[in-house]
């Protein structure tokens, strides 16, 4: 191939396919390159700024019954959020089987009573889009799984068939199901395949050359569709070896190189997202060398943490693990968040805090309601790794008065928005939503508790509602949002440093490549905490009062934004 960036492709391809990669799978995903760099017109943003905030939100997420949903989520996002938010995660909207999306039967089309993908560009319109690459597994009803089972050429190896005798022991489960699934060929013949995740996502076996086609393929489309982030969903499972974790596998960094050297040589200025619910050493391994493998990772220990230092109202473990974190390069960011369609993982947590402190606030989650999944070990214990709850309602009790309950949240998120990297916001949090105990019960999975889809205008309505808790929480958010916005000290590059004045109280200082300083103090007490010492002057953005004097009072769960003069 012609330049530099092509041979970074071909290197890569190599190491990961050796010879089994011929001229012929080459010249196939060489003319796929050129087509979509052909095809792509315009350009994506250079960098991420103090400007971004993303919004994680269904294409469905509103609905009427003679009415695509995709347009109605458009018009709400154009009526209600457009102001405080740059991008919009679109989770999976593609045809889909089971869990909401993430069992894709074909990446290529939208699911039909979403839209079409003239709605994804007329959003496009009004924001920057992310789209999900669920690259790791796909529907046991879609059309490629179908073609594997009637043996047709050409899938003969698209899915990973095991001997169910082998040893998989070793094995990393983030399930506590099967690992291997039966499946009956046209000839009768029985597979044993690999389901991951459940028996409905077949896992694709990227060791094809086949399938490496036929994924950058989709990668591609996305795209040509004008996707400006795209996620890697579960893309730490991609390669298996028996006999390993099949976890974390050099040819798994391998491949995301390869799409990230794919993506900058058809689109550059796309963000490459990690989605990889680890502990966090392993999380941040995608970051690669800070040039080569994600520009972002999700900071999956944030949410378990911050809803752990406002139970125990002690700030120690969340300060103590912010002060490690680096970046590998001014490349790398992270994307930050509290809530999303998923439950809050807590994985994350192990190696920050002693497991007895994680079952702990797993045991005080449930009493109040949450629902709780677990895995299996090596070792046959089982584990929680998992709490399905919505984040308002994981932060306080039933009991809770709603302006304690408002703070709290309030609390959360000015923290979300405060740290370095770019935050994201569920759309049930922006919001205010509750558990769906409803949900949970006529679909018959935990998840549902924090996925509720509402019909067209029911949210308007509660919206112009100024008594709604909906209402509070939304003016509380977005008017944050939107000062957030405004500060060049929120900058993801920005420089932060984190301490503690006492066990209560978190302090971050942001300082801008130019030079200005802003400081904000976490309450995490439901007591007044009085702060003596290192108390900057300046303006209170939150409440524009002047701070003038060394002596600074919190109210609980106060939080203060101080833009130094």
């Amino acid at each position: 191939m012609e330049n530099s960036m092509d041979d970074k492709i071909e290197q890569l391809i190599r190491l990961i396919y050796g010879e089994s990669f011929s001229l012929g799978h080459y010249e196939i995903l060489s003319e796929n390159i050129k087509n979509a760099k052909n095809l792509i017109t315009g350009t994506r943003k250079s960098k991420w700024d103090e400007q971004d905030v993303v919004l994680i939100t269904y294409a469905d997420q509103f609905q009427k019954n003679d009415q695509n949903a995709l347009p109605i989520l458009t018009r709400f996002y154009n009526r209600w959020l457009s102001p405080y938010f740059s991008h919009v995660h679109l989770l999976p909207f593609y045809p889909w089987s089971s869990d909401d999306g993430f069992s894709v039967m074909d990446y290529h089309r939208v699911a039909a009573k979403t839209g079409e993908w003239g709605d994804v560009a007329e959003l496009k319109k009004s924001t920057h889009l992310m789209f999900d690459f669920v690259c790791n597994h796909m529907s046991a009803k879609s059309q490629w799984f179908e073609n594997y089972l009637n043996q047709n050429p050409g899938f003969e190896d698209f899915f990973i068939a095991v001997d169910p005798d082998t040893d998989l022991s070793a094995v990393t489960r983030p399930r506590a199901l099967p690992l291997l699934t039966p499946f009956t060929l046209a000839d009768g013949s029985i597979r044993h395949l690999w389901t991951t995740f459940s028996e409905d996502q077949i896992d694709l076996n990227f060791a094809s050359p086949q399938v490496l086609i036929a994924m950058v393929d989709v990668l591609l489309h996305y795209l040509i569709e004008g996707a400006d982030y795209i996620r890697l969903d579960a893309v730490g499972f991609m390669w298996k070896v028996p006999g390993t974790t099949c976890l974390h596998l050099e040819n798994t960094h391998r491949l995301i190189q390869l799409f990230r050297a794919i993506t900058e040589a058809v689109a550059p200025g796309t963000v490459i997202i990690t989605e990889t619910n680890v502990p966090h050493k392993d999380n941040i391994s995608y970051f690669g060398d800070g040039s080569n493998e994600a520009q972002m990772v999700y900071q999956f220990s944030l949410p378990p943490l911050v809803l752990h230092s406002i139970h125990s109202e002690n700030v120690h473990a969340l300060c103590q693990w912010a002060q490690t974190l680096e970046l590998p390069s001014t490349e790398t960011t992270w994307f930050n968040f509290l809530a999303s369609h998923d439950g809050i993982g807590l994985n994350p947590l192990r190696g920050i805090l002693p497991e007895e402190d994680i079952l702990t606030l797993v045991e005080k989650l449930q009493n109040e309601g949450a629902r709780v999944n677990w895995k299996n070990n090596p070792d046959g214990t089982r584990s929680p790794y998992e709490i399905n709850v919505t984040y308002l309602d994981a932060l306080t009790s039933h009991n809770c008065h709603d302006n304690e309950r408002i703070a709290r949240f309030v609390l959360a998120h000015a923290l979300l928005l405060s740290f370095p990297g770019v935050p994201a916001i569920y759309i049930q949090s922006i919001l205010g939503s509750r558990n769906d105990y409803d949900g949970v019960e006529r679909l018959g999975y935990n998840r549902a508790i924090n996925r509720r889809k509402f019909q067209a205008g029911e949210i308007d309505a509660e919206l112009e509602d100024a008594s709604q808790l909906r209402t509070k929480i939304y003016n509380a958010l977005t008017r944050m949002i939107a000062i957030r916005r405004q500060q060049c000290v929120f900058h993801p590059d920005s420089k932060a440093n984190f301490s503690m004045p006492n066990e209560h109280v978190l302090k971050i200082t942001r300082i801008s490549a130019g030079g200005e300083e802003l400081t904000a103090f976490f309450n995490f007490q439901n007591r007044v905490q009085t702060l003596y010492d290192d108390i900057p002057y300046g303006v209170e953005l939150l409440t524009g009062s002047n701070i003038t004097n060394s002596l600074l009072t919190l109210n609980p769960w106060q939080v203060m934004w101080i833009k130094h003069c």
